[in-house]
C-alpha cells in the first residue's frame, strides 16, 4: 500500500530503551542433504548452498523441510536448548516457546514432538471451537504450559511477554505475518531494562525454510529496522552434538500431498547470531550510569550527539528520501483512480511506457525544471532545494495528474 511515513521509530531504538526484547537468531544448517522427486524417483543430495537454493524456490521442498518428522526434530531440539539455557540464565521457569505450523495437522505433530521431549505443550486452531482454546491460553496464563503451538492464531494484538523462543516450524510466504509471529516474542517482561537477560527473545529456524527471502521486502521500511532484520540471517557457524546424520521420514499434511520426499541431512551446523554484540565492559558502564541515576533517554540522547555526520551525508540521505517520496506519491495516485502501475493505457507514445513509469518521469521532469537542473545533474541538488522539492511535491504531483490523466 502507498503512504508516506510521517513517523518511524526503529526497532533497535526500542530495544536499546528496553521496550522490548532484543532478538538472537539460531539457524540450521545441514552440510548435505539428500532428497527424492516422487515424480522421477531420482534420489539427489544438495550442499547447503543449494538447500538454501531450493528453499527459495521450491514450495514443495521448504513444506519438506518443516513436516519431516527428523528435520523437524532438530528444529525442536534446538528450541528447547535455548528456552533452557534462558530459563538458567534469569532462574525464571515461566519463558516459554512459541511454535509456528503449517495446518492443523501439524499443530497435532508440532506438540507431540514437544511432548515426547517432557514439555508441556499444546496448541489453538480456528478448527478447535472457542471454549477449548481459551481454556488452553487460560493455561498459557498460569504458566501451565512451556510450549504453546498455532497457525497464524496468536497474531497482532496477543500478549504473552513470557513467550522468549520462537520456533518456525512453518512457511511464511509473506513479510508480514512472519514479523507478528516474531513479534510475539518481543513484549519485554523487564521493562527499561536492555541488558535485562529476561529481554532476551530467540528465533529458531531451518535454512531450507526459505525465511531470508523475507528480509528483501523490509525495503520500504526504515533503515534502521532493515539492518536489524539482516542481522537475523546467518554469520558464524557452530557445531551441533550427536546430529551428524539425520534420517527424514516426512508427514505429508492433510489434504496437501508432498512430492518431495526428503531422506536425509547430513552435519548440521546451527549458526547463531545475537543482535547486539557482548561487550562485558560496555555492560559495566551500563550498569554504572543506571547506578547514577541516568535514564536510557539522556544516555541515548548523549550516544546520539557523538554519533559523526557530515552535510553530505545528510544530503545524501535527502536525495534517497525524495525519490522514495516520488515513487509512493506515484502509486497512491494511481491506487486512487483504480489504475494497473504496469498498465500502458496513459502513454501516447509508441512503444508506450508503464503507467508507473510515465508519471515517475513525469514528476522528475518536473523536480528538474523547478531549479533549472537535467537529469544528469541528479547529485548536485543542494539540501535547500531537496527541502523545497519535499514540500511542494503534493503540488507537482496533483499538476501531472491533471496533465496526464486529467481531472
Amino acid at each position: 500500500m502507498a503512504g508516506k511515513i510521517i513517523y518511524s521509530f526503529p526497532v533497535r531504538e526500542a530495544i536499546a530503551a528496553g521496550f522490548v526484547k532484543s532478538l538472537k537468531a539460531v539457524v540450521l544448517n545441514p552440510a548435505t542433504l539428500k532428497y527424492v522427486r516422487n515424480e522421477d524417483g531420482e534420489e539427489i543430495e544438495v550442499s547447503l548452498k543449494e538447500v538454501i537454493q531450493l528453499g527459495e524456490e521450491d514450495s514443495d521442498f521448504r513444506r519438506s523441510i518443516v513436516s519431516s518428522e527428523q528435520s523437524l526434530a532438530t528444529i525442536v531440539n534446538c528450541s528447547i536448548r535455548q528456552l533452557r539455557q534462558l530459563r538458567e540464565r534469569t532462574g525464571d521457569i515461566r519463558l516459554k516457546i512459541i511454535a509456528s505450523a503449517l495446518n492443523y495437522a501439524h499443530c497435532i505433530q508440532i506438540t507431540k514432538a514437544f511432548a515426547a521431549r517432557n514439555l508441556r505443550a499444546a496448541y489453538v486452531h480456528s478448527k478447535e471451537d472457542g471454549q477449548a482454546n481459551k481454556k488452553i491460553l487460560q493455561q498459557l496464563d498460569r504458566h501451565e504450559l512451556d510450549v504453546i503451538v498455532q497457525v497464524r492464531k496468536l497474531a497482532e494484538g496477543f500478549d504473552h511477554k513470557f513467550l522468549s523462543v520462537a520456533a518456525v516450524c512453518s512457511v511464511f510466504s509473506n513479510l508480514s505475518p512472519f514479523v507478528q509471529f516474531v513479534g510475539r516474542i518481543m513484549r519485554a517482561i523487564a521493562q527499561n531494562e536492555p541488558q535485562n537477560p529476561l529481554n532476551q527473545g530467540v528465533v529458531v529456524f531451518h535454512a531450507g525454510a526459505n525465511i531470508k527471502e523475507r528480509w528483501t521486502d523490509f525495503q520500504k521500511y526504515s533503515t534502521a529496522d532493515q539492518e536489524y532484520f539482516d542481522q537475523l540471517l546467518p554469520l558464524e557457524e557452530m557445531n551441533f552434538e550427536n546430529d551428524d546424520e539425520i534420517v527424514l521420514s516426512p508427514l505429508l499434511p492433510e489434504p496437501y500431498e508432498n512430492p518431495v520426499e526428503i531422506r536425509q541431512q547430513s552435519d548440521v551446523l546451527m549458526q547463531e547470531i545475537p543482535l547486539l554484540p557482548g561487550d562485558a565492559k560496555a555492560a559495566q558502564a551500563i550498569a554504572y550510569l543506571k547506578s547514577q541515576g541516568y535514564s536510557p533517554d539522556l544516555v541515548r540522547q548523549a550516544m546520539l550527539q557523538e554519533v559523526p555526520t557530515t552535510k553530505q551525508k545528510t544530503r545524501l540521505a535527502a536525495k534517497k528520501s525524495l525519490d522514495d517520496l516520488v515513487k509512493n506519491a506515484v502509486a497512491r495516485a494511481l491506487l486512487i483512480r483504480k489504475l494497473n502501475p504496469k498498465g500502458k493505457e496513459l502513454d501516447k507514445q509508441k512503444p508506450p511506457r508503464q503507467n508507473f513509469v510515465l508519471l515517475k518521469s513525469s514528476v522528475d521532469k518536473k523536480i528538474y525544471s523547478m531549479f533549472g537542473r537535467k537529469p544528469n545533474q541528479r547529485g548536485e541538488f543542494t539540501q535547500q532545494e531537496l527541502d523545497k522539492a519535499e514540500a511542494q511535491l503534493p503540488q507537482l504531483v496533483n499538476e501531472v495528474v491533471r496533465e496526464i490523466i486529467g481531472g
